[in-house]
């Protein structure tokens, strides 16, 4: 347990920085285009602070803030099978543990590159330890990235849909979400896929107290029937 501990220790610094080396240079280049699409984005960071319950931000600008949620891979560590989880004390030492992370992929980067740098990262930080247990990374699934091209006719009719309903510019956003049928459909059809979110910010998908404001219900009905009819013209 104390071996694997260490290692999850040595993944990512305490701002979030990524500490496998090379990753970052797989990672597609920020353009000058790129980097103004973010300065205009409406993002309060103490809002987002309180949002997040958090004590304070990883990073000291809004850029900032919003490049690492969206255009920089990011690494979790989800948890430890094996381990003692439930309520109590418990003095038994487990004879196996597995742990468990995840790294998200972003523009240039393939699931292939990233499970070698990783993997070979891991091996040097058990060469490193020294531990005489043993030891074995393994690499499960891994999916391509997605971004959209804004300046296409499919973003353009969302555009002037969003203006339409809610009468001002909309953002420019990416996620973090894992949505590969994305990405199958683009491929598929060769043609332009666009997603087009009408939720709010604080709506908690795939959570227990997921929701939808009935607002946002009904004008998304709306932006969904604009966006057709902008599309068709």
């Amino acid at each position: 347990m104390t071996d694997l501990i260490w290692v999850l220790s040595q993944l990512i610094d305490k701002d979030g920085t990524i500490k496998i080396p090379g990753i970052y240079d797989i990672v597609a280049p920020l353009t000058v285009e790129e980097e103004e699409l973010y300065k205009k984005i409406d993002f309060n960071m103490t809002d987002y602070q309180n949002d997040i319950e958090a004590h304070g931000l990883l990073k000291g600008t809004k850029e900032e803030v919003l490049m690492s949620r969206w255009r920089y891979p990011s690494l979790s560590i989800h948890g430890i099978e094996g381990a003692f989880a439930s309520p109590g004390a418990k003095t038994v030492i487990p004879c196996k543990v597995v742990g468990k992370f995840s790294l998200r992929l972003v523009p240039n980067m393939t699931p292939e590159a990233v499970d070698k740098l990783v993997i070979d990262y891991l091996n040097q930080l058990w060469v490193k330890r020294g531990s005489p247990n043993h030891f074995k990374p393994s690499a499960h699934h891994g999916g391509m990235p997605w971004v959209g091209d804004f300046k296409d006719d499919n973003f353009r009719a969302g555009v002037r849909a969003t203006k339409k309903v809610y009468g001002v510019e909309p953002d420019y956003t990416r996620e973090g979400g894992s949505i590969p049928i994305t990405l199958t459909f683009q491929e598929l059809t060769g043609q332009s896929v666009m997603l087009l979110p009408i939720g709010a910010g604080d709506d908690m998908p795939h959570s227990q107290n997921e929701k939808i404001n009935r607002y946002n219900y009904i004008q998304g009905i709306k932006l969904q029937a604009s966006y057709l009819l902008e599309l068709a013209e």
